[in-house]
């Protein structure tokens, strides 16, 4: 059994909220079951429940060890997604390897987060990381955030070095495209991608992409829709990485 912790330190530990919902609602743990604790940084420690109550389950953790997961670093930056799609990306996208997702606000974005609504719509949506992180036995827990434009997302992704061009690369996914989501630049450190809303990008978004060096990649021959679409990329990335044996 998989728990994620705030704070993972060893010895006693108290589980609430979600996850001991999780122990003890849906894998019925008792007393004397063994769990195994991740803080969704990449740390993890075996542990031993020792209480169960109405409300917390008391845990006491060996020394937490670093479990480095293999490359590379993956961004996704995405619309919001109309209805419960959006989850279903978010989900997906985390059990297939994204490591950052940035929601920002398309120009053909059907849905428009309300400022007054927006941390609350992100808790809801890092809720849906964390246990989309633990289904998938992934050690760490995506990082999700906004950003209020286009420039501010791409503002905190790496830079792309004419000198190191495995450091990092960046991709627009863009249906009408040439090329393939293929090739070495896929081999980088950190590799980030922007995907489109329901309309797709504008012509002016795709052309402030390009001056800042993603390059337009296509998918195949059919349209996806905006919550497959990301998903299918990331999936691509790791699969050639993985296939590549790095």
């Amino acid at each position: 059994m998989r728990i994620f912790v705030a704070t993972l330190t060893a010895g006693e530990i108290a589980i609430t909220g979600d996850e001991h919902h999780y122990l003890g609602r849906v894998r019925r743990a008792r007393v004397g079951d063994l769990v195994e604790l991740h803080d969704g940084s990449g740390r993890r420690a075996r542990a031993t429940i020792t209480k169960i109550t109405a409300t917390t389950t008391m845990v006491t953790a060996d020394r937490p060890e670093l479990v480095v997961e293999p490359g590379p670093t993956i961004a996704m930056l995405i619309p919001p997604i109309k209805g419960d799609r959006m989850d279903l990306c978010i989900e997906k996208l985390v059990e297939v390897g994204v490591d950052d997702i940035v929601v920002w606000p398309a120009a053909r974005a059907v849905v428009k987060l309300a400022p007054d609504k927006l941390e609350a719509r992100l808790a809801h949506y890092r809720g849906i990381a964390q246990a989309a992180a633990r289904q998938s036995t992934r050690t760490t827990i995506p990082t999700i955030r906004y950003a209020g434009d286009l420039a501010g997302a791409v503002s905190t992704l790496p830079a792309v070095a004419s000198d190191d061009p495995k450091a990092a690369a960046r991709f627009v996914l863009d249906p009408a495209a040439d090329t393939p989501l293929v090739g070495s630049e896929t081999a980088s450190s950190h590799v980030a991608m922007v995907s489109g809303p329901e309309g797709g990008l504008t012509n002016d978004e795709l052309e402030w992409l390009a001056d800042r060096a993603f390059i337009p990649s296509s998918l195949g021959p059919r349209v996806l829709r905006a919550e497959t679409a990301p998903v299918i990329a990331v999936a691509i990335v790791r699969h050639q990485r993985f296939v590549a044996g790095a």
